[in-house]
């Protein structure tokens, strides 16, 4: 990446940590030798699909960089190439010292428990304090290796090897994570597996740390804990992220990886989120504008070459018995003037390419034909029960209901029932007590926080994700993306839950490309699967939006975007969310606490 200044043409800000040769990085108290991660024009990509082209990164102890940009723009492809799961097609990453990786998504072996994740991310550890007992064991205070023994002693105060086990249980225990040793992995929600593996890889304590989307899981409480980790990580930390919040509270740099006009990404040296959103604003303005007047200079351009090329046919012609070769003489003139003007124009054009999509909001309604009055959705007291006779959710003496254009924030710690509330109001859980009143002919848009709940109607059923099972499930993500918008468009109107003339077309959106859309699901990155996912819920034009943490995979831009469409659309709307900036941008909506 040669990376420019957020909206100055020409002016190289450089490489994280300095432009130019990899500096000397300051070394980690204890760590043996210097802890620096650099990636040298890497590029990377899928068959049929460039991800990284040329991308440059210089990051020595003490940077904490923070990778933004839109779904799909090669973010987590980019961390995995750092990690050296991926070898990159052409240029090097280097890597000084321990690497530890949370990615986004976890496979999970069969029979694998907490203590099975613990025990790997305290290898290291356990290593490196049965090396130094093994050199003291053997050390002769005579012909002993002086400098073995200084080597093993820093690894271990390093690591604070004798710290490690209570640094696991203080991680799990703040993050909200399960502790118990014996839990198993494949009965835990996702939220808890994520919570489990980023509390060992904090307790690790690797010299470069890697993370994708660390605060997708986390509530409050455990996203303050993770920032203060972050902030005294001595080593290097390169976090992708959608979490504007945290882009303030942690990061030295931003590096986007969204093409800027002259096609490269962009470094930042401003950490504010405030001032990096300005200035890729300024820049988007500058590049739609020149966009715009290139398309008007090539429509121009192609009518005065059909008027120069058309002449030709009309030309003067001389008077019979002069002379015969006039008319072609000055045919010929014509050509040539016209491949001059041809020439001249395609030297001055400038190719600029198409702009990033902006997310174009559908004017969603705000009631249903014949609406008598009264709320679109109400449920009252609604209890939903758990295992072990622990309710999910028990809001004894609470009533939410939602009138046209309504607005309603649900926020609480994790487990506090947020996402069981949601999935009360869809209809998607049965209640235990309590009821749930929809309006005739109310339509329900349902974003779900993994993966999608598509859109619910009246009678409170829901059109299947993938009826007929896993075998269905899979044929359903090997279909295109324009495919399976179909697909849900039909069983929506078998269902009832559709009216074909308010149908939001998946490509007016501006959520994803067409490109995008002809690709199977598979094969979208999970943050465009999650656009994709918003918009199946804006598909029947619902008069009703539940949003269970809408902010999660998604861009920055996107949820800038989203944010604003969500405050001036006239349907009702409930979010429920933990992110810290869109519950400040939401601070004037009736706010339910749970927990």
């Amino acid at each position: 990446m040669s990376a420019t200044r957020g909206g100055s043409r020409g002016q190289p800000l450089g490489t994280v940590g300095g432009a130019g040769p990899v500096p000397a990085a300051a070394p980690v108290p204890g760590a043996v030798g210097p802890v620096h991660l650099v990636a040298d024009a890497v590029t990377f990509g899928y068959p049929g699909r460039a991800v990284l082209d040329r991308v440059d990164v210089t990051a020595p102890a003490g940077t904490r960089l923070g990778v933004v940009g839109e779904n799909g723009a090669g973010k987590s492809t980019l961390l995995r190439v750092l990690a050296g799961e991926l070898a990159p097609q052409d240029g090097a990453v280097r890597r000084a010292g321990t690497v530890a990786v949370v990615a986004q998504e976890l496979d999970v072996a069969p029979a694998a428990t907490v203590g099975t994740l613990v025990g790997e991310s305290l290898a290291g550890v356990r290593a490196a304090s049965a090396r130094l007992e093994d050199v003291v064991d053997g050390f002769d205070h005579e012909t002993g290796d002086l400098a073995a023994l200084t080597e093993a002693i820093g690894r271990v105060e390093h690591l604070a090897a004798w710290d490690a086990d209570r640094r696991v249980d203080e991680a799990l225990s703040r993050l909200g994570a399960p502790r118990d040793p014996d839990r198993r992995l494949d009965e835990l929600s996702v939220g808890e597996r994520y919570r489990v593996r980023l509390g060992c890889r904090l307790a690790e304590r690797a010299d470069i740390l890697l993370l994708d989307e660390p605060t997708n899981h986390l509530d409050v409480a455990g996203i303050e804990y993770l920032t203060a980790q972050l902030r005294a990580w001595p080593g290097v930390v390169v976090i992708v992220t959608h979490d504007r919040q945290l882009l303030d509270d942690v990061m030295t740099a931003i590096l986007d990886l969204d093409p800027s006009m002259d096609g490269r990404p962009v470094l930042y040296g401003a950490t504010r989120y405030a001032t990096y959103r300005f200035a890729k604003t300024q820049a988007l303005r500058r590049w739609r504008a020149r966009y715009t007047a290139e398309r008007k200079r090539a429509a121009r351009l192609a009518e005065r070459l059909d008027a120069s090329y058309e002449g030709l046919s009309d030309e003067w012609r001389p008077p019979k018995g002069s002379d015969k070769h006039r008319r072609g003489t000055r045919a010929r003139q014509h050509v040539k003037a016209a491949d001059r003007l041809v020439q001249r124009l395609e030297a001055e054009a400038v190719e600029v390419p198409v702009p990033p999509l902006e997310l174009t909001f559908p004017d969603l309604p705000s009631v249903p034909d014949g609406y008598p009055g009264g709320p679109l959705l109400d449920v009252r007291a609604p209890r939903v029960a758990g295992a072990g006779g622990r309710d999910r959710l028990d809001l004894a003496g609470t009533r939410v209901d939602l009138p046209p254009c309504g607005r309603l924030l649900v926020t609480g710690a994790n487990g506090a029932g947020k996402s069981t509330l949601l999935g009360a109001l869809a209809g998607t859980l049965a209640l235990d007590r309590g009821a749930r009143t929809l309006a005739a002919g109310v339509r329900v848009g349902v974003l779900g926080q993994e993966g999608l709940d598509g859109v619910v109607h009246g009678r409170g059923t829901r059109a299947a994700r993938h009826p007929g099972g896993s075998a269905r499930a899979g044929a359903a993500e090997r279909e295109s993306g324009f495919d399976a918008y179909a697909r849900r468009a039909l069983e929506l109107l078998e269902a009832g839950a559709l009216d074909t003339t308010r149908l939001v077309p998946v490509a007016s959106l501006g959520l994803l490309s067409e490109e995008d859309l002809d690709r199977p699901l598979e094969e979208l990155s999970v943050g465009q699967r999650r656009r994709f996912d918003l918009a199946c819920a804006l598909l029947a034009a619902p008069h009703v939006l539940l949003l269970d943490e809408p902010t999660n995979h998604l861009s920055i831009g996107l949820v800038d975007e989203l944010t604003e469409a969500l405050r001036a659309t006239s349907a009702a709307v409930v979010v429920a969310t933990h992110d810290r900036k869109m519950r400040a941008d939401l601070a004037d909506w009736p706010e339910l606490v749970l927990g």
